[in-house]
């Protein structure tokens, strides 16, 4: 079932049947309110079957979701990625990604947005335009959050592809690496691995490779891994870093390559056209030529 019919269901008052996971018996329901989508659990008790008007039936209680291929959701004979993307802050990223994908730019569709803050840009952005939001993790402040099973229990029911790091400040549970390796990746402010690492973030990176002299900074696109910017880089972007650069200076400066970056990488995703070396290291195909790599 996809976001959109999800919502659309839960706008109508019309209960939401609940997603059983055949392996654990546990049931996630989506709840819908103004601010944010939750998942809530319990144990099943008996075996449910729930029949739903858009192609979805469960047979022996386990839910099988069929959905029609229609001919603009493939190209080139790929099919249209799932993506979640996670924000703290105003999601500028975020933003560029979503444009990307409406406008055709992605081979993809953004299903869901998952923050850490339900009061930040990005997802006040992401509830204008219909997307789906999801609280994690879960604190003392906040009891709607998920844990980190429910999370990847949760992305399982978007189907998600790719998880899209888009300046989310909280360290990614073990559990969501393990459950989607290589299909995870993070934009970090400075050329890795310079100025990476926990506390390396907004503007104190900026402020830290403007002390250090270097005359060169820019973002770069890497896989996520158990650790702080320590994931395989994918892409990086070289931006000059001027001699009266003010931190805001280079950090206007290299935002806007993050934009464009971040956009290119994610359509080469979404087309299979990045590509694992015999050494572990990701590599990108150029759309032009098969054979030719960035």
């Amino acid at each position: 079932m996809d976001a959109k019919s999800l919502l659309s269901v839960s706008s109508q008052n019309t209960p939401i049947p609940s997603l059983l996971n055949p392996k654990n018996s546990l049931s996630l329901s989506l709840v819908q309110s103004r601010k944010w989508v939750s998942f809530r659990t319990k144990n099943l008790l008996a075996p449910q079957t729930v029949r739903y008007s858009r192609r979805l039936e469960c047979i022996n209680s386990v839910q099988k979701v069929k959905h029609a291929v229609d001919e603009e959701d493939t190209k080139a004979g790929i099919k249209k990625k799932n993506l979640a993307v996670f924000v703290s802050g105003g999601g500028s990223n975020f933003r560029s990604i979503h444009d990307a994908c409406v406008g055709g730019s992605i081979h993809g569709d953004v299903v869901v947005l998952v923050t850490n803050k339900l009061g930040c840009g990005g997802a006040e952005y992401a509830r204008d335009k219909g997307i789906p939001v999801i609280l994690f993790p879960k604190s003392k402040d906040e009891a709607n959050g998920l844990s980190p099973t429910d999370l990847v229990a949760a992305l399982r029911k978007f189907e998600v592809d790719f998880i899209l790091l888009a300046g989310y400040l909280k360290l990614i549970p073990v559990e969501l690496t393990r459950a989607f390796p290589r299909s995870m990746l993070n934009i970090h402010p400075s050329l890795l691995p310079a100025f990476g690492g926990k506390g390396y973030y907004g503007m104190k990176v900026h402020n830290a490779v403007i002390a250090s002299g270097a005359r060169y900074s820019g973002p770069t696109i890497h896989f996520v891994d158990e650790h702080y910017d320590t994931g395989r880089i994918l892409a990086q972007r070289v931006v000059p870093v001027l001699w009266n650069d003010t931190a805001q200076d280079l950090a206007a400066r290299v935002l806007q390559e993050e934009h464009r970056l971040y956009v290119e990488v994610v359509a080469a995703l979404c087309e299979e056209r990045v590509i694992w070396r015999e050494d572990g290291v990701p590599i990108i195909q150029t759309k032009e030529n098969a054979n030719d790599y960035s």
